[in-house]
């Protein structure tokens, strides 16, 4: 009797193949490089310069991040983004993770969920001018409603108290759908058996929730507070288009802070300096974020 062997493709095939996957990745691969290395070496490299756009970069080494560390308005921006990001990710997270435990224990309907995610179709800027609509202190219908309720009209982007949690709470509105959707797609991978063990068991909804539910969605979950705590620290368009940094400096987060140094004071070297630093603090975070939930491990056996 002979032994069955399992053919090897071709020498010329496969070379064939080979050449057609890198023409597919190429153009992913052209705009990665184009779009993303480039800019980053060029920041960086910048980061070591005085540019102002109007004469030859000059080598300055490691001046701009001397300046950053004795910067006051750099680690007030740093504080107000902190703040920022504390509010969104626990609001966002605590809402997301409700919304997709109801979806998924209540209804499997498709247009709920593309109800939930309508309000991620808009754009941050477009959302941002609503809200701010919405929020006006003297013509905002949310404040003729708060004013009939008998409470006095809240200044939402105008007061220095107020303008933070507004802001985050306008993009939580925006991308909590995107978010509980992550969160949804990661509880349908939890086999309905465990469950059901569960209540054989005798146990509560909030037992199970709590024993498993949350330990088997801690992967996901590390991939939704690591998406969303980079996206929290890059906020702007919503900052920009509704407090603009105001009032006194309130809303001054980081990326406003470099959009002025770099546009409209031309310290393009210094702005460069200070986005390699968020770009080393995000990656510090992600990677302890990482570790800290073993994301790349799951209790399913």
């Amino acid at each position: 009797m002979t032994k069955a062997t399992t053919a090897s493709p071709a020498p010329g095939r496969a070379s064939g193949e080979t050449r057609t996957a890198l023409l597919f990745i190429a153009p992913a691969m052209l705009g990665y490089l184009a779009f993303l290395v480039w800019p980053t070496l060029r920041g960086v490299y910048l980061s070591l310069t005085s540019f102002d756009l109007l004469s030859p970069a000059k080598w300055v080494g490691l001046d701009n991040y001397r300046r950053l560390v004795n910067d006051p308005v750099f680690w007030d921006s740093l504080g107000v983004t902190l703040h920022y990001v504390v509010v969104n990710i626990g609001v966002q997270t605590v809402v997301a993770l409700l919304i997709a435990v109801l979806m998924h224990r209540l209804t499997s309907s498709t247009v709920l969920r593309g109800v939930v995610l309508a309000p991620y179709l808009v754009s941050n800027v477009v959302a941002g001018i609503v809200w701010l609509w919405i929020l006006d202190t003297q013509l905002g219908v949310g404040n003729e409603i708060i004013e009939w309720l008998g409470f006095e009209r809240i200044a939402f982007f105008g007061d220095a108290s107020w303008a933070i949690p507004t802001i985050a709470l306008v993009n939580v509105w925006r991308h909590v759908g995107y978010t509980a959707l992550l969160i949804f797609a990661g509880l349908q991978s939890i086999p309905p058996t465990v469950y059901e063990a569960g209540r054989v068991d005798g146990a509560s909804e909030w037992r199970m929730f709590r024993s498993i539910t949350l330990p088997l969605l801690r992967p996901i979950l590390s991939l939704v507070l690591i998406i969303t705590v980079i996206g929290s620290f890059q906020v702007f368009d919503t900052v920009s288009v509704t407090t603009d940094g105001k009032p006194a400096n309130a809303t001054n987060v980081l990326q406003l802070y470099v959009y002025d140094l770099a546009f409209d004071r031309l310290q393009f070297g210094y702005a460069s300096a200070i986005s390699v630093a968020l770009m080393l603090v995000l990656t510090a975070i992600t990677v302890f974020q990482y570790r800290l939930m073993r994301a790349g491990r799951t209790d399913l056996g």
